[in-house]
């Protein structure tokens, strides 16, 4: 069996300890959550958890099925199934030597990112796109200077076309 990276959508009460309780599921089966967003929904009792982790289909079927147990839990999707859009917000912080800003900026224009400041001790940079062109923009931008901080919001997911994830 192959594991590979799922982005799994958890739609929860927004209630104290029920983001314990779903992490606790992960934790004792020994999952690893590498990214985990959450924040409310258009509905301010609900709110929508977004986590990335790894394992077989068998695995993630297993991490469903079990967190659909919790009492918190409304609903439960692991999106990689579906036709999605997947998006992630990148925000980084560079030294960079005057030699080298034009081509810095450059690599911001032909990411669509964008600068939001730019000050003489460091240049800090907004990127929304997927997991994979983050990574190549942090190892581009990362060549021209110092890196001196990532910050990463983890992925979010959407189904495409009419079908949501509903309580």
């Amino acid at each position: 069996m192959t594991s590979k990276r799922h982005i799994i959508s958890i739609l929860l009460q927004n209630e104290v300890g029920a983001l314990t309780r779903v992490t606790s599921l992960f934790a004792t089966r020994g999952y690893n959550i590498e990214s985990l967003n959450v924040a409310p929904t258009d509905d301010p009792t609900v709110s929508r958890l977004t986590l990335v982790t790894s394992g077989s289909e068998a695995v993630v079927q297993q991490i469903v099925n079990q967190s659909l147990k919790l009492i918190d839990v409304v609903n439960v999707d692991d999106m990689t199934s579906d036709q999605h859009v997947e998006r992630e917000l990148l925000l980084i912080k560079l030294r960079v030597p005057p030699s080298l800003t034009v081509r810095l900026r450059e690599s911001v224009t032909k990411a669509n990112a964008r600068v939001l400041s730019d000050e003489p001790e460091s240049f800090t940079v907004e990127l929304t796109d997927s997991e994979s062109q983050i990574n190549r923009f942090v190892a581009e931008v990362g060549s021209f200077g110092e890196v001196l901080e990532v910050v990463r919001s983890g992925a979010l997911a959407i189904l495409r076309g009419a079908t949501t994830l509903r309580a």
